[in-house]
């Protein structure tokens, strides 16, 4: 996600840092690179204009000019300006003061939009909601099936079109009968383009049910064309929210930074995976300290205080230090590890200073993990004994080859999984303090990455 943009955003803010003063025409250059990184990411011409605008008011300032880490101040003048175009803070969808909430996904076919229902329905359950699906898109072929097959996966209803129905009458009779949910989500029909049928059809479901929430749903991947059909169901249909699909495809991010700017309505959930729980929030200050490749450790927490205790991260935290980190310890976390998502999406919620290299998985100093490789990995370790799992410096050539028959993988393998642990555990005996500290706090990585 954003790397390209991010890339290159660090070359210039590292040659920024390397200047003992600043003049105005090394901010003017910096501002140039800048401008041409935003424009290859995809970002609309006239948000960067507005941007670098901002920027340049604040940057050729004396405050910043005389200041004594100058290229640090003018890194933080970007990353407040991007936070201001982001949307400042996180925007909840709004709910309804009496059930049932109804929420309308609109958008093109091939956005994401059903998936995206079910992942707002899983989002909502885990606050407590009871939200029921409904399918009101009777053009598509399987779309209520589709449908169907996740709220069967989340244990709720799914409300799909009767013979003859129209999608209106769907969509009354879900409201009607929808006694138990008080939560509505709506997967309406989408077009290979913006039409005048499709706007027509949406505007009266809009009459008829006064959504509380119409959110589009925009495939991150289509840069500024992106912009270009949010402003179309803008103007057409008004919209409330946007929801960005397939945003972990997305390595440039143009459409994360221009549609809000555009429109002036926030964007309320990112899409980074094809899994249920693969959605997350939208938080402006999050997402651009992720583009300028600050990481984002309030992100890190919240994916990771849900899998351990306080009391289990500081015996984990204990452990590492104390250099009694055992393979049963990685076992466990391998497990956690496989409930959280991606691996590299992990990895690029850290700071990218904090990891060897630029924070890719592949480039991490003395680890080639990959995560299709877990399940090899942990039916290795399971095939151990205990005594083998406490101290993995015990087995001897033929303990590997009965390893790698008990786990039906191969001794090459063994060794590896033996090589990166052995590793890992001394790559984290020389990561700085504060690398340490997190190895307890996010307990999934500790043993991992170190």
């Amino acid at each position: 996600m954003f790397e390209i943009l991010t890339n290159k955003l660090q070359t210039v803010f590292k040659q920024l840092r390397g200047y003992g003063r600043l003049t105005e025409a090394n901010i003017q250059e910096a501002l140039r690179e800048i401008k041409l990184a935003l424009l290859d990411a995809d970002v609309n011409y006239k948000v960067v204009k507005l941007l670098l605008q901002r920027v340049q008011e604040k940057a050729v300032g004396q405050e910043v000019l005389a200041s004594l880490s100058p290229g640090q101040q003018v890194v933080k003048i970007v990353h407040q300006e991007l936070v201001e175009l982001l949307g400042q803070s996180y925007r909840k969808p709004r709910l309804a003061s009496h059930p049932p909430t109804i929420f309308m996904l609109v958008g093109l076919q091939g956005s994401g939009k059903t998936t995206t229902a079910g992942k707002l329905a899983r989002h909502y359950m885990s606050e407590g909601y009871r939200p029921g699906l409904v399918a009101a898109d009777p053009y598509r072929p399987a779309a209520a099936k589709q449908l169907e097959v996740l709220a069967q996966e989340l244990g709720i209803p799914c409300y799909s079109p009767l013979e003859g129905e129209s999608p209106k009458d769907t969509c009354l009779r879900a409201v009607r009968e929808a006694e138990l949910q008080n939560f509505l989500i709506i997967d309406t029909a989408g077009r290979l383009h913006i039409n005048q049928e499709l706007m027509e059809e949406l505007q009266g479901l809009k009459k008829a049910l006064s959504p509380h929430q119409i959110m589009l749903v925009v495939d991150a991947m289509m840069g500024q064309e992106a912009v270009r059909v949010a402003e179309g169901f803008h103007n057409q249909v008004g919209i409330d929210g946007v929801v960005l699909t397939k945003q972990e495809g997305d390595a440039r991010g143009g459409a994360a930074i221009s549609i809000r700017a555009a429109i002036g309505r926030p964007i309320q959930f990112i899409g980074v995976g094809e899994r249920l729980d693969a959605l997350e929030p939208f938080h402006p200050e999050r997402i651009a300290s992720r583009i300028l490749g600050m990481g984002d450790i309030l992100s890190l927490v919240e994916k990771t205080e849900a899998m351990a205790t306080e009391e289990e991260a500081r015996v984990e935290q204990k452990k590492l230090r104390s250099g009694k980190f055992t393979l049963e310890d990685f076992l466990a976390q391998l497990r956690q590890l496989k409930k959280m998502g991606s691996l590299e999406q992990m990895l690029e919620l850290l700071p990218a200073g904090l990891l060897p290299g630029k924070g890719k998985l592949a480039q991490i100093k003395g680890a080639s993990l990959d995560e299709r490789r877990l399940p090899r990995m942990e039916a290795i370790i399971c095939s151990m004994t205990s005594a083998e799992r406490r101290n993995y410096k015990i087995i001897n050539g033929s303990r590997r080859l009965r390893i790698a028959r008990g786990s039906g993988t191969s001794v090459q393998e063994v060794n590896q999984l033996l090589k990166n642990f052995a590793g890992m555990n001394k790559m984290f005996k020389s990561w700085p303090k504060q690398a340490r500290n997190m190895g307890g706090r996010f307990r999934p990585f500790s043993g991992i990455f170190g």
